[in-house]
């Protein structure tokens, strides 16, 4: 019974100054890429999740040493291709795609097998993605159908690789990017746009790495077998986990909220844009620049009304982890909304176009999904008899459909019982906490 959230009323308005945890994209990329580089690198504001945490016992295991401290995490990087492990180990990447996909990338130079492995959730999702370009720069792998558990069998001399990435995955682009190091030679990436995060640290480390843009492609040419030098790093806070509070604040009637220190990539804000056209008015103060990547305090209100959209897709990539909360959001518009080309939601976590489509069904909102698409036919006048009863259960442990669960007991009412409330615990061990914060 203690493994999950009884929900019996909507939130009272709030006025709020509020901070979130470490960015999660970056707190690992950060761990990976430091893995690489010669000496002590050190991190701030890390975020501390399981996802994180699997990611900093995973390089332990491949002889990084890793002191992960109250205030900071250092990595003493051992670099390229300078892991020092046994024989025969097995690296557990628990509910972590990022980390499970990434971390394979680094490893196409292993001297000997390597396993891995995840939770029932990730061992569902596709891998060969990143098994197939991967394979190209020399390196063997064992699977089944593509999914984990995968043996790794890397290869004396990679070969740098041209690659078409044509998914928009952020993921896939970052594992090739990061095999890229191992190579001598150059690696040369076509990638559909996606999160760019790793692009901006390769040029922060003055790495080799040359980038130019179409209207539909980033080439990406990278330089490997170079020496990295440590650095040091203060993750800003985490765009998707805000806009949990962000929804919130939206639907909270007489509400005020500010996020401070928020990471606003131009690639990760596909859902402020999607709220503007949905006619929340959200501002952006205290501009800034940090070693690429752009950060600001976001300041949102209530909005009375919302309005229908026809979502454009090429935003899908810089919102892909906020579509559940913005279905939430849809559910209250004038009209009916439209998002397409969205079957990337369905590798995820959970099939999350499926499970936003659930919850606004137990709302009572209407539906249309197909494969890659959902219609949504919105209520302005949205509200739950505070006697229905609505359960959440059985859907992988996917710690945003648990979030987007919780805004919407707080937003509309009802008597909810949200199961598997650790789910947080991938990527936002404090959300509840704020929350409580907010009800004060």
């Amino acid at each position: 019974m203690n493994n999950l959230v009884v929900i019996k009323k909507i939130i009272n308005p709030f006025k709020k100054t509020i901070k979130i945890e470490g960015d999660k994209s970056l707190s690992i990329r950060w761990a990976l890429i430091a893995s690489q580089c010669l000496g002590k690198s050190t991190s701030f504001n890390l975020l501390k999740s399981e996802d994180v945490l699997h990611t900093l016992n995973c390089l332990n295991k491949l002889g990084v040493k890793v002191n992960l401290k109250k205030d900071r995490c250092e990595i003493f990087g051992l670099g390229i291709n300078g892991f020092k492990y046994k024989k025969n180990i097995i690296l557990n990447a628990g509910n972590s795609g990022t980390l499970a996909r990434l971390i394979l990338g680094l490893l196409v130079h292993s001297n000997h097998k390597i396993k891995i492995i995840g939770d029932k959730s990730l061992s569902k999702r596709d891998f060969l993605r990143v098994i197939k370009p991967l394979k190209k720069f020399g390196a063997d792998f064992k699977s089944r159908n593509g999914k984990l558990p995968i043996i790794i069998e890397g290869t004396k001399n990679p070969k740098p690789i041209n690659y078409f990435e044509k998914k928009g995955s952020a993921q896939c682009k970052t594992a090739v990017m990061l095999a890229a190091l191992n190579t001598k030679g150059q690696t040369i990436i076509k990638s559909k746009k996606s999160r760019n995060h790793t692009e901006l640290i390769f040029k922060y480390l003055n790495f080799p790495i040359k980038i130019s843009k179409n209207k539909q492609l980033d080439i990406i040419k990278i330089k490997g077998n170079r020496k990295i030098k440590s650095f040091n790093y203060r993750i800003p806070s985490d765009i998707s986990s805000a806009s949990f509070f962000i929804a919130l604040t939206v639907l909270t009637k007489k509400s005020n909220l500010r996020i401070q220190n928020v990471n606003i990539n131009p690639s990760r804000i596909g859902i402020l844009k999607i709220l503007k056209m949905m006619g929340v008015k959200i501002i952006l103060k205290n501009i800034k620049e940090y070693k690429g990547e752009k950060i600001a305090d976001i300041n949102v209100k209530s909005t009375k009304v919302l309005k229908s959209i026809k979502c454009p897709s090429d935003l899908n990539s810089a919102a892909i982890d906020e579509f559940l909360i913005i279905f939430l959001l849809a559910a209250k518009a004038k009209g009916v909304s439209y998002f397409k080309n969205l079957s990337e939601l369905n590798q995820k976590e959970s099939p999350r176009l499926k499970w936003g489509s659930k919850i606004l069904n137990l709302l009572g909102v209407k539906t249309i999904t197909t494969n890659d698409s959902i219609k949504i036919f919105g209520n302005p006048n949205l509200v739950i008899n505070d006697n229905k009863k609505i359960l959440i259960k059985n859907y992988l442990k996917d710690h945003r459909v648990f979030m987007t669960s919780v805004i919407a007991a707080l937003s509309f009412g009802g008597k909810w019982t949200i199961h598997d409330k650790d789910s947080i615990q991938t990527s936002f061990p404090s959300f509840l906490k704020i929350i409580n914060d907010l009800k004060k």
